[in-house]
């Protein structure tokens, strides 16, 4: 009873509730790509490797992208399946793209307590709009779309 009461709150008073029904759809494909898909494959529809997109954008982008960022978040962090970083840059980058808006997807490695671990984030302008600035993550590749 209490998952239908929060379902009616949000789906009443939620900002931004057709974003957060998309990113939810979307965080499942992506989730379901990355498991059942071979890595070589995975970066296909990524976008142009090796290439960045604008370091400035219009005020109306990054308050979109804002909500996008928001709404990422907000959904990513409540799925019943691992939500980590390069699906809620995948969502974000996908969202961003259908509205025309080109943005930079990175993947970087660092070490974090004394192993080595893996880290997305996705930028737009001057905005990182999921994962942080990337700090402490040596960048191994980037996609503009």
């Amino acid at each position: 009873m209490n998952f239908m009461k929060k379902l009616f709150h949000f789906l009443r008073f939620g900002k931004c509730r057709e974003l957060c029904i998309k990113v939810f759809f979307l965080s499942a494909f992506y989730r379901l790509n990355i498991l059942g898909r071979k890595p070589e494959r995975l970066h296909r529809n990524w976008g142009e490797r090796g290439a960045e997109s604008s370091p400035k954008e219009s005020e109306a982008v990054y308050r979109y992208a804002g909500k996008v960022a928001y709404s990422v978040e907000m959904v990513c962090d409540r799925t019943p399946w691992k939500s980590k970083c390069l699906v809620r840059a995948l969502c974000a980058r996908h969202l961003l793209h259908e509205k025309g808006i080109t943005t930079t997807l990175y993947l970087g490695c660092g070490k974090e307590n004394g192993r080595m671990s893996a880290h997305a984030w996705l930028r737009c302008g001057e905005l990182f709009v999921t994962g942080g600035n990337g700090a402490g993550y040596a960048v191994v590749d980037k996609y503009r779309q």
